[in-house]
């Protein structure tokens, strides 16, 4: 037991990178987020969320799965998935990912490490409920923290992301309610600030119809 718990106590000393590993959004009060933030409003979201859902949901499951959806990046470190654009830096970034939750795994041992190592390619593979609830949930919460962002801080990305959420919505009909409520946030602070929302969607149909892949992320 004692072995075991020293082990924990490792990956908790990672885990603490998160609370500085900042990503690319910004919160109200001017300052970067970091992935813990992320994670523990993605949290809030699932518990607040559930009693909508279409389906019963695994609630203890999801939220496993957002807790450590984002564990690996204590190693790996924060890439945004509109700086992954070629197919080389994809493999990379899913090298790099999928070492770090095998070491995850061998840190913490055949019980609780595969346990973590399972919940994070379930998250990946995005075929269970939970999962799909859980990747939704992680891009919604992204946009409704831009939208508490101030938009000089919005990449012109950021602008066509914001009308592409309906990708990982679209299998319940309560997230894509949530969906449409944060689109229309985010319509309305691109109006707000000056920015023809339809040449972003011009330009997202653009992307799309050349094949860019950004429909996907």
């Amino acid at each position: 037991m004692k072995n075991a718990l020293k082990n924990v106590l490792e990956v908790l000393s990672l885990a603490e990178k998160l609370k500085y590993e900042l990503r690319h959004s910004w919160l109200s009060s001017g300052r970067q987020e970091s992935v813990a933030e992320h994670t523990w409003r993605m949290s809030l979201m699932v518990v607040l969320l559930e009693p909508y859902l279409d389906k019963d949901l695994n609630t203890a499951r999801a939220l496993k799965m957002v807790i450590v959806h984002d564990l690996v990046e204590a190693e790996a470190g924060d890439i945004p998935a509109f700086e992954v654009t070629t197919a080389k830096a994809k493999e990379l970034k899913q090298e790099k990912e999928k070492q770090a939750i095998e070491n995850l795994r061998t840190r913490l041992g055949n019980g609780i490490g595969q346990h973590v190592y399972e919940l994070w390619y379930e998250f990946e593979e995005k075929q269970t409920y939970e999962a799909k609830v859980a990747n939704a949930l992680d891009k919604l919460e992204v946009q409704i923290q831009h939208n508490h962002a101030d938009i000089s801080t919005w990449l012109e990305i950021e602008q066509d992301l914001c009308l592409l959420m309906g990708t990982h919505t679209e299998f319940d009909s309560c997230l894509t309610q949530l969906k449409d409520l944060i689109e229309e946030a985010a319509i309305d602070k691109m109006e707000r600030a000056g920015i023809d929302v339809a040449a972003v969607k011009a330009r997202v149909v653009a992307n799309y119809k050349a094949g860019s892949g950004l429909i996907a992320q």
